[in-house]
């Protein structure tokens, strides 16, 4: 090197003009453990279509993916026998309203007889007073208000009957009338078409899942916190969740709020359901991997400022001023809390320029 360096001497570091850092204490504070849980993107609202009745498939109107509204048929079912069913209970309503109207003027004529059979028997009774009727004519009146009493009774019946026949009429067309709609299968809320599991043809089957319709408006994630955690998460604290959904490939990170907790620990895994709702953002879908991380009581350690770690691979140090020379320093660190390396009040350099190494003279500012 001396016979390459035409002459020159090389200056130690030590004998270098000072360099100036900006420096601070390694000291004790609160620090927080963290810890993550993954879980799976799930809509806070998804419904799952099934028939109510067995028939066949005839139209399916919408195809995974496809946004729908509300009260928009998606699948449509062989229903005519069942419009045969409404044709015959409307014909039958019509039916029992007639009789109500016969009823009724039956009843009609019954009152009208019994008024007359009235005023026939008080006449001849007003007679008989006066011995200008007989025995047998009273007796023959009076029979025939008997009579009329009962007749308008029964007519009062006949009526009541007919009324309720036409009530049972109406239910059972109401009745037909609505299972005549079980044949179109609607959405039930705005959103979209996840999954398809029947072609026009199959038969369909009550309780057989048809298709799938989530609420693409909001989304949670569900993920399982251990047993011994889960004592450190409360509904309504706000998480910071990262999402593998970036255009990059990089995690998207997000808020999120723990909306429940589930009461009862999962047997296998014993750990518990923790749903976190996400904020409404485009590009959010169902299956998607995220992973929420969960911050635990504080307690108190060593730290170093995050600015002053150096991560060279697998290894990371530090910059420690020891009699304004910087000496590198291997730590053991989990995140900014020191586990070994260092110890309380040393001085470290915060934001090393790439000029200070170790042996370096420097001059520290801003502790």
């Amino acid at each position: 090197m001396p016979a390459c360096s035409r002459g020159t001497t090389a200056v130690p570091a030590e004998a270098a003009d000072a360099i100036t850092v900006t420096v601070a204490t390694v000291g004790i504070a609160d620090v927080s453990d963290t810890f993550e849980a993954g879980g799976v993107v799930e809509a806070q609202t998804t419904a799952t279509l099934t028939a109510r009745l067995l028939a066949p498939v005839r139209e399916v109107l919408a195809s995974p993916g496809d946004r729908v509204q509300s009260g928009q048929v998606l699948i449509v079912l062989d229903g005519r026998d069942l419009a045969a069913q409404v044709r015959r209970a409307r014909a039958a309503g019509i039916a029992a309203d007639q009789d109500v109207i016969a009823a009724e003027s039956e009843r009609q004529a019954a009152d009208d007889a019994l008024l007359l059979a009235r005023a026939t028997h008080a006449r001849i009774a007003g007679l008989h007073a006066k011995r200008s009727a007989t025995e047998q004519e009273l007796d023959d009146v009076t029979g025939a208000l008997r009579a009329a009493e009962a007749r308008a009774a029964g007519a009062v019946a006949r009526a009541r009957s007919a009324a309720a026949d036409a009530e049972g009429a109406k239910a059972a067309s109401d009745a037909a009338e609505t299972t005549e709609t079980f044949s179109r299968i609607a959405a039930p809320f705005d959103g979209v078409v996840t999954e398809k599991m029947v072609e026009p043809g199959n038969m369909a089957a009550p309780g057989t899942p048809l298709m799938r319709v989530e609420d693409a408006r909001a989304f949670r994630l569900d993920v399982r916190v251990d047993e011994s955690r889960v004592g450190q998460i409360a509904p309504g604290v706000t998480v910071p969740v990262a999402l593998d959904a970036g255009a990059d490939g990089a995690p998207r990170m997000v808020s999120g709020t723990v909306t429940e907790i589930g009461r009862a620990v999962d047997a296998d895994t014993r750990a518990f359901l923790v749903k976190i709702a996400l904020p409404a953002a485009a590009g959010l879908r169902s299956g998607m991997f995220g992973r929420a991380h969960f911050s635990g009581r504080p307690r108190r350690a060593l730290t170093v400022p995050a600015a002053a770690l150096i991560h060279r691979g697998q290894i990371t140090s530090v910059l420690v001023v020891e009699n304004d020379v910087a000496r590198v320093r291997l730590v053991d660190v989990s995140g900014t809390e020191v586990l070994a390396g260092v110890s309380d009040g040393e001085v470290v350099i915060v934001g090393a320029p790439p000029t200070v190494s170790d042996g370096t003279r420097v001059r520290a500012k801003g502790q």
